[in-house]
């Protein structure tokens, strides 16, 4: 049988550095200055011994868990990876770890990860819920950690919120639309069972309204829409087509382009398309797709300080932050074509 490598410890790495144990506890959690020579020895001898420090052990020693859980939708969205990445430049700044779990776009499933992030016993969680009645607040709430809401928000909880201005973002979509010329739109959604849905939704509609254009169509085609959207094929072969299309998710952003390719839609000489979030894909299509830009790197940075706010014991009333969105107007937009009804 082969012998077990012994585990390297932190006093072997402060022998190869030179230095005290506490030196390289100081690098290791960056919390006191370290000279740079010192700082870089140190490292060099983490790196050559392979030692992995012990977490657990720090944080029990320290009397406080320094973890944070993030709970997301889902991990095929790059909308919440995006956000995920933020959390975690974040997080790496404050000398906080995260971990992550996703919840499949599943609202049974989301319940149990949740309760797997809080046996880390975190400082705090970040939730992006699957859906608005967000039952699993009760969890949270009892547990008494402490917690912010980021873009899908729950109609009620006890925590700081922080989203976008959907309502907003998507009435300047309709209305890039609108002074090119359409009002025969349609709008491809995931499901108005999400508030954020519901809000841009209701934005274009708004809009529409007030400039006396038709009401939009409002095609719902579920979370998993980049292969096939039966219903908007269906609508582009009827004599009713829209001239403009607003996809109000980055996935059905994809859905709807590839739709429109197969059923012979030309953008924007058939069908202007304003699509969502702004991936670098959209810029790397041609033509490049005019798209509402979520600030993503905004939603991850204020979740985070409202969160490290309320883990140092703040206890005033809950935020509810907004940020705004841009809209990026690319090629994939222009007037009706000439003699087709807009």
């Amino acid at each position: 049988m082969a012998r077990k490598t012994a585990k390297i410890s932190i006093r072997d790495v402060a022998m190869a550095a030179g230095v005290s144990v506490a030196t390289v506890s100081n690098v290791v959690r960056d919390r006191k200055p370290v000279s740079a020579a010192v700082r870089a020895r140190v490292e060099k001898a983490i790196d050559t011994l392979g030692y992995m420090p012990d977490r657990a052990a720090m944080q029990l020693r320290e009397g406080r868990n320094r973890i944070v859980g993030v709970l997301v939708p889902s991990l095929d969205n790059p909308f919440f990876t995006a956000i995920i990445a933020c959390l975690e430049d974040c997080a790496r700044r404050d000398g906080y770890d995260i971990i992550v779990a996703s919840a499949g776009e599943d609202s049974d499933l989301a319940s149990s990860r949740l309760k797997a992030l809080l046996s880390w016993r975190p400082a705090g969680m970040i939730v992006l819920p699957n859906d608005d009645r967000f039952a699993d607040s009760v969890l949270l709430d009892t547990a008494g950690v402490p917690y912010v809401v980021i873009d899908r928000l729950p109609s009620s909880c006890h925590a700081d919120t922080v989203a976008a201005e959907n309502e907003h973002a998507a009435a300047e979509a309709a209305a890039c639309l609108a002074g090119l010329g359409h009002r025969r739109m349609a709008v491809v959604a995931t499901t108005l069972s999400l508030a954020n849905i519901r809000e841009r939704c209701a934005g274009i509609r708004g809009f529409c309204a007030k400039q006396g254009l038709p009401e939009p169509l409002v095609l719902e085609v579920g979370h998993h829409a980049e292969d096939d959207i039966p219903a908007l094929r269906d609508l582009l072969a009827g004599e009713d087509a829209p001239t403009a299309i607003i996809a109000l998710t980055n996935s059905v952003t994809l859905g709807v382009l590839r739709c429109l390719n197969q059923s012979g839609y030309a953008v924007p000489g058939d069908v202007s398309l304003v699509g969502y979030d702004d991936y670098a894909w959209m810029r790397a299509t041609l033509p490049p797709i005019t798209a509402i830009r979520q600030p993503v790197e905004e939603l991850g940075a204020q979740g985070w300080t409202r969160l490290m706010h309320r883990i140092a014991g703040e206890s005033t009333a809950y935020l509810q932050v907004r940020v705004s969105c841009t809209l990026a107007v690319r090629g994939s937009t222009a007037p009706p074509r000439t003699g087709q009804p807009s």
